[in-house]
């Protein structure tokens, strides 16, 4: 088999339990987003718009739904005889298995698959972030600069910059210092979990990682500290586009929120580089003569009589004639009945708001849901449920269960 340049190794096992019901049997890179996607199609539409046909997704929680999703890979054109993309779950070897303990340690598990292609660069990704970026820049950069690792970063409002690991670095842009979430950050550059290794010099520190029993084998707390500490050269690599961590229910609602605004903040519409999707087939979405529809994002299946605004739904979604919704993200197949209101929201796949309900509301009828998951006053309805008519449900609860008043 030829060498590969480059190969690109996906993480995308993560829980994602800050995602509350949303991953109760869900893969967090198999959430939906943005009317008609998976988390996970981003950075598989990265890689093949970078140059990438060879790429490894590395998954663990809940894989089902996720595995049967990425299947053979034709939707990202990576249906490859020669490389394409591969699903890589834990496996039993020698008698022994394991779960991947942390990040480090599932590269290491896969040390294996990645030798296959005998790959000069190893680029490792995150498949909980939502994106646009050409790889080929960042490996190109890493090359030139001849670095031993290479981290993508961005930009980040100091106040804010303490829930990231933050990149010291002097004037020519080598790292100096990591620091994991730190209490009083000296700089604003935060770490995209964006990482360019050379290859042969990635899998000496994973060895010497996984041989060590206090580690967290984890790459941003352990590896990265670690070949800084060994006096290796680490360069930061700066993004300037739009890069959002949708790991929580606040930033995939403002993620959501960011497609429908005046002046969208992320463009999906560029026909230069496209985000590939696994679509179903459905007829066109239906707008009625009732229907006052304003700043949306609808999807194919849809049918829209009522008022919506400020708003993404997904396939097979149905709004009622006298119903309204604002500020909100409809999963797949649910439907909001006459004059009911859903307001700052997100309802799960195939849930019916029953007639007359108000989800979001100032006050609740049907008891108090409120969970301790940071939802900055978004409603959260599971899947598959059945909201019954005349039922209230307060703002920034989390509702799994059918309710009925």
């Amino acid at each position: 088999m030829k060498p590969k340049r480059c190969i690109a190794m996906i993480l995308a096992g993560g829980q994602g339990s800050r995602l509350g019901l949303l991953t109760k049997t869900l893969a967090k890179p198999a959430v939906h987003f943005g009317g008609k996607y998976r988390i996970i199609d981003f950075p598989l539409s990265n890689c093949v718009h970078s140059g990438l046909d060879t790429v490894g997704v590395l998954t663990q929680y809940q894989p089902l739904e996720l595995n049967t999703y990425i299947g053979n890979g034709k939707p990202w054109d990576l249906d490859r005889n020669n490389g394409g993309v591969f699903v890589l779950p834990p496996y039993v070897k020698k008698e022994r298995g394991e779960w991947y303990k942390g990040t480090a340690n599932a590269i290491f598990q896969n040390a294996g698959f990645i030798e296959q292609f005998d790959p000069e660069y190893v680029l490792i990704l995150s498949g909980d972030h939502v994106y646009k970026m050409h790889y080929g820049n960042m490996i190109d950069f890493h090359e030139a600069s001849g670095a031993d690792a290479t981290i993508g970063v961005i930009r980040v409002p100091l106040e804010e910059a303490s829930r990231f690991g933050i990149m010291n670095t002097d004037e020519t842009g080598r790292i100096i210092e990591f620091e994991e979430k730190p209490k009083a950050p000296k700089n604003d550059l935060a770490s995209m979990g964006i990482y360019v290794f050379t290859w042969q010099k990635l899998k000496k520190y994973l060895l010497e990682d996984e041989q060590d029993e206090q580690s967290s084998n984890d790459f941003g707390k352990d590896i990265i500290p670690r070949m800084l500490a060994g006096g290796e050269k680490l360069m930061a690599h700066r993004f300037d586009g739009y890069w959002k961590d949708v790991g929580t229910i606040a930033s995939l609602w403002e993620a959501n929120m960011d497609l429908v605004s005046c002046l969208p903040k992320f463009n999906l519409y560029d026909r230069e580089w496209r985000i590939f999707s696994r679509n179903p087939a459905l007829p066109p979405h239906y707008v009625a003569a009732t229907a006052h529809v304003q700043n949306v994002c609808i999807t194919e299946g849809c049918v829209v009589r009522g008022t919506v605004e400020r708003s993404v739904l997904f396939e097979g979604v149905e709004v009622e004639e006298g119903a309204r919704v604002s500020d909100s993200i409809l999963m797949p197949y649910t439907k909001v009945a006459k004059n009911a209101v859903v307001e700052r929201s997100i309802v799960d796949a195939s849930t019916v708001i029953g007639e007359a309900s108000h989800i979001g509301s100032e006050q609740s009828n049907c008891g108090d849901f409120r969970s301790d998951y940071c939802t900055d006053g978004i409603t959260l309805i599971g899947s598959n449920l059945f909201i019954g008519a005349g039922v209230s449900v307060a703002r920034g609860s989390m509702v799994d269960r059918n309710l009925m008043v």
